[in-house]
């Protein structure tokens, strides 16, 4: 399998320059879109697809930096076992509470800044932990784990935060 962080010509750590990353993938999708491959054979037409489905891949996961952790952790062979482990830690859960009751009480007031404000209190909280992530893929993996479950969840909470704008918008 390609390594991602290869594929893009970028270190292979979590802090990564998006404009790089952007930069190298319109570069090398450039280079394998199925569309300069249209004349081509099926074997070439085949490969084009799979290396353009791949660089797709690559970047959507690099992209956004919870998935980037979970495949440097991936990579290290770290489970971060997300599906299964579901536990933590009373604080955390606490906080979660505390925002989908801020999410229903803002859906019932129709209360898009509160929402905002929510999401930026969210956001605040996803850069300390990515920050912390960073550190404990190289010196603590299955801390690290813990960490990406955490932004997980506030992914998660996010994208819910999220449509229940669009929601309230239209």
């Amino acid at each position: 399998m390609q390594n991602y962080f290869a594929l893009f010509q970028l270190p292979q750590q979590f802090n990564i320059e998006p404009a790089t990353l952007d930069a190298n993938y319109r570069t090398l999708l450039a280079e394998v879109h199925p569309d300069k491959f249209v004349n081509a054979s099926p074997a070439a037409r085949m490969q084009s697809m799979q290396q353009a489905t791949l660089a797709n891949e690559a970047y959507r996961t690099l992209k956004q930096p919870t998935a980037r952790a979970r495949y440097l952790l991936q990579l290290a062979g770290v489970a971060t076992d997300e599906e299964n482990n579901t536990a933590m830690p009373a604080d955390f859960l606490m906080a979660q509470m505390e925002w989908r009751e801020a999410m229903d009480d803002a859906r019932s007031a129709k209360d898009i800044a509160a929402l905002d404000a929510l999401l930026k209190e969210m956001k605040s909280q996803a850069a300390a932990l990515q920050q912390q992530v960073a550190d404990e893929i190289t010196q603590a993996p299955a801390e690290a784990a813990k960490t990406v479950r955490k932004l997980q969840f506030i992914d998660k909470v996010s994208e819910d935060v999220n449509a229940l704008i669009a929601q309230l918008e239209d």
